[in-house]
């Protein structure tokens, strides 16, 4: 299991499809992408931002439910690729133990932006549908983000949802 940083969300040309951007934060340094539905983009930006609606949302709502019931989301888990499919689990902890719940990869990541949460992948899902990010020439020096993202743009204009075939 390897850790992630959530990069960003985007609507990749010229299928207007909105994606989800992880990278692992140590070693390859590999992005993964998860197409996701415009709600659940749009929930996730907003979070990013810090953007706060007059009434809470719905990932906001659950937030509020979990705070209020005791319940912390200790991290979240992009656990499988199946059938062009990404699953995801929620790892709650609260006074009734730890429990595991299963989730879409695009309500855990909305969720993880609000709680702070780590985001986590199977490496197998890194095997299936990471993208290795050329490494920078200058070693202990981080690529400007920006960069890394043109490198990524070059490789989703030549990937579509079906090369996520497992």
């Amino acid at each position: 299991m390897k850790e992630m940083e959530l990069v960003g969300v985007r609507i990749e040309l010229p299928s207007n499809a909105p994606i989800v951007l992880l990278r692992e934060t140590e070693g390859e340094c590999r992005m993964l992408p998860i197409f996701i539905g415009g709600a659940e983009a749009q929930a996730i930006a907003l979070a990013m931002e810090e953007v706060e609606t007059p009434r809470p949302m719905t990932h906001d709502l659950f937030k509020n439910v979990l705070d209020d019931l005791g319940v912390r989301l200790e991290r979240i888990i992009v656990t499988e690729l199946r059938d062009r499919t990404f699953y995801a689990e929620l790892e709650l902890a609260g006074g009734n133990g730890a429990r595991r719940v299963s989730s879409r990869p695009s309500d855990a990541v909305a969720l993880a932006v609000r709680t702070g949460a780590p985001i986590f992948a199977d490496e197998s899902v890194l095997e299936a549908a990471g993208h290795a990010v050329e490494p920078e020439e200058t070693e202990g020096e981080e690529p400007p983000a920006e960069e890394v993202l043109d490198q990524f743009r070059e490789f989703l204009d030549q990937v579509t949802p079906e090369d996520f075939n497992g």
